[in-house]
C-alpha cells in the first residue's frame, strides 16, 4: 500500500491512504474547467464530492467490517473505493468468506445509494430549478447534481462483477471455495484488468460518436473508471504475489550472518572507526551474549559532530524488534505495521545470530529465488 501513495493519518487506528492517481485527477478536474471556462475552484469541489463519497462507502464498509469481528489495518482510497489490508491473513481470509464478504458487498453501493437519495430529497425540498436527470449527469458546473450522480455513479460500478469492485469480490470468494484464495484472487484481478480495459476502449470509442460521449459526461468518466479498475485489479494482485512470497520466506533464509557488532561501552569514535571498515548502515549493539539496542552510522557522526566523543549506550536506541530465525517475513513485516526500523536482529536463545536490513532485503530476496529456481531445476534433472 505504501507505493504510490501519501498517509493521511491514523483515523480509529486505521491507517488512510490515497493514491496518487486520485489526487492526479484533482488535476483533471481543475483542467476541465479551465477549458469549460467555468471556475476553477469548482474542478476542486467536484474533486472533493468524489473523494467525499468514496470516504463515505468506506467508512461504512470498515463500520461492517468492525462489526464481523475483522479488524482492518489500512485502507488504500482509489477513485473506484478503496483497499483494505487486514492485521494478518488469517483476519483477511475470514473477510473472504460467505457472509462477511457479502455483507461488506452491500454495505459499499448501499452506503452510496442512501447518501444520494438523501441529498436528492433535500434538492428536491429546497429547490425545483435544480434537474436532476439533466444531462451531463457530472458536470463542475452543476455540483448539486453532480454531488447524486457521483454517489449513484459509485454504486453502480461497484455492482459490476470486476475485481477488486465490490461484486468482483463475491465473486472472488465464489472462486476461493473452490481454487484457494491466492489462485482466486489472481484470476479475479485478471478479470477485472480485463474488465478495466473494456472500459476504456468503451469510452474512447463513445468519444468518437458526436453527441453519445462528451454531451453526457459519460464517456470521460467510463475511461477514467476503467482506468482506476484496472489499477485497482493490478495492486491487488501484486499484493496477493507478495503475500504468497512473503509467507514462504523464513528469517535464516534471508539475514546476513557476517556482520559487526559494536558495545555500549565503545567510544564514539572507535565506533566510527569500525563503521568506515564494514558495510553496515546499522550495527546491534551487545553486552555479552545479549543484545541491548541499535546504532545508526549516521547517529555516530551526528552525535560526534553536535556532543563529540562519548559511548555509544548514550547514543543507542532501545526499541527494536527481535525476530526468531523460523520466522517468516510476513509475520515480521505485519510486526513492525507503520514502523520504519532500518534493521531487525535475528536472535536464537537469547544470542544474535543475524540480522535483516532493508538495504540488503532485496538483493537477499533476489537471490534466494535465483537459488530456489536452481534447486528446483536440480530437482527436476533427478
Amino acid at each position: 500500500m505504501r507505493a504510490w501513495s501519501l498517509p493521511l493519518g491514523r483515523w480509529f487506528g486505521v491507517h488512510l491512504r490515497i493514491h496518487y492517481f486520485f489526487i492526479l485527477l484533482l488535476f483533471f478536474c481543475v483542467l476541465s474547467t479551465n477549458l469549460s471556462g467555468t471556475g476553477s475552484w469548482r474542478g476542486v469541489v467536484l474533486w472533493l464530492l468524489l473523494f467525499g463519497a468514496v470516504l463515505c462507502r468506506e467508512a461504512a464498509r470498515a463500520i461492517t467490517a468492525a462489526w464481523h469481528g475483522l479488524a482492518v489495518r489500512s485502507i488504500l482510497l482509489l477513485p473506484i473505493g478503496g483497499l483494505f489490508s487486514y492485521s494478518s491473513p488469517e483476519m483477511a481470509e475470514r473477510a473472504s468468506e460467505g457472509g462477511a464478504q457479502l455483507a461488506l458487498t452491500i454495505a459499499g453501493p448501499l452506503s452510496n445509494l442512501i447518501l444520494a437519495a438523501l441529498i436528492a430529497a433535500l434538492i428536491k425540498g429546497a429547490t425545483s430549478q435544480v434537474p436532476l436527470a439533466k444531462a451531463p449527469f457530472v458536470t463542475p458546473s452543476h455540483l448539486m447534481r453532480s454531488t447524486v450522480w457521483l454517489n449513484v455513479a459509485l454504486a453502480l460500478i461497484n455492482c459490476l462483477p470486476a475485481y477488486p469492485l465490490d461484486a468482483g469480490r463475491l465473486m472472488r470468494s465464489a472462486f476461493a471455495r473452490a481454487r484457494g484464495v491466492a489462485q482466486a484472487t489472481r484470476a479475479a484481478s485478471g478479470l477485472g484488468q480485463m474488465v478495466g480495459i473494456a472500459a476504456v476502449v468503451v469510452g474512447l470509442a463513445l468519444l468518437a460518436i458526436p453527441g453519445a460521449g462528451l454531451a453526457t459526461g459519460v464517456s470521460p468518466w467510463l475511461i477514467m473508471g476503467g482506468f482506476f479498475v484496472f489499477i485497482g485489479a493490478q495492486l491487488e494482485d501484486q499484493g496477493v504475489l507478495f503475500q504468497s512470497v512473503v509467507e514462504t520466506v523464513r528469517m535464516r533464509d534471508v539475514m546476513l550472518t557476517d556482520f559487526d557488532t559494536l558495545s555500549p561501552s565503545d567510544t564514539l569514535s572507535d565506533a566510527l572507526y569500525k563503521a568506515i571498515h564494514s558495510l553496515q548502515d546499522d550495527f546491534p549493539v551487545v553486552r555479552g551474549p545479549n543484545l541491548v539496542g541499535i546504532v545508526s552510522r549516521q547517529g555516530i557522526v551526528q552525535a560526534l559532530r553536535q556532543e563529540g566523543n562519548g559511548y555509544v549506550q548514550a547514543i543507542m536506541s532501545r526499541a527494536f524488534q527481535v525476530a526468531q530465525p523460523d520466522d517468516s517475513l510476513g509475520l515480521l513485516i505485519r510486526r513492525i505495521g507503520g514502523g520504519r526500523l532500518s534493521l531487525i536482529p535475528v536472535a536464537e536463545s537469547g544470542r544474535v545470530v543475524g540480522i535483516v536490513t532493508w538495504q540488503n532485503l532485496s538483493s537477499s530476496m533476489g537471490l534466494l529465488a535465483e537459488y530456489r529456481r536452481l534447486e528446483r531445476g536440480g530437482n527436476d534433472r533427478d
